[in-house]
């Protein structure tokens, strides 16, 4: 049986795990300084569905701004919602679309994403996609290595 104080903790659970692996992610990704050092990106990978009606990987670069001791952020972005999710070690999903657009963080694990054109990219532990291939052929989703994955669902719609 849940308790009220219980429930309270959810949010702040949640909250933890979204800072952790958000900023795991900057010390992983960051990319380019500002002159001024005042400024970086983080980059993300996001899948779109193209003209061609096939799924493309394209790299996004996420402004961040030096906000002293706490480090950079980015401006606020709206969610509706939050996933989690536990994948096995034989996951293995064939062309499929996203859902809905949503950005996937991994927190531990890896998987392989491979699009339309067959072109393949491999996400680790701190890695963000933006999944927007919501029409077309999709993507399809695989384990590495035979090792289970954990994953956010930040859902955008």
């Amino acid at each position: 049986m849940r308790t009220k104080q219980n429930r309270n903790l959810l949010p702040s659970a949640i909250k933890m795990l979204i800072l952790a692996a958000t900023l795991g992610g900057i010390s992983m990704q960051s990319e380019a300084f500002a002159a001024d050092g005042g400024e970086k990106t983080m980059t993300i990978v996001r899948i779109y569905t193209g003209a061609d009606n096939r799924s493309h990987f394209e790299d996004v670069q996420i402004p961040l701004k030096s906000t002293g001791k706490i480090g950079f952020i980015s401006e606020l972005m709206k969610a509706t919602g939050i996933v989690f999710r536990e994948t096995g070690g034989d996951y293995n999903y064939d062309f499929h679309t996203a859902p809905r657009r949503q950005y996937v963080v991994n927190l531990e694990g890896e998987v392989e994403i491979e699009v339309g054109d067959g072109t393949k990219r491999v996400l680790r532990s701190g890695d963000i996609l933006l999944a927007e291939d919501t029409t077309g052929q999709g993507h399809i989703s695989r384990a590495v290595a035979g090792k289970p994955r954990k994953s956010l669902f930040i859902t955008l719609d």
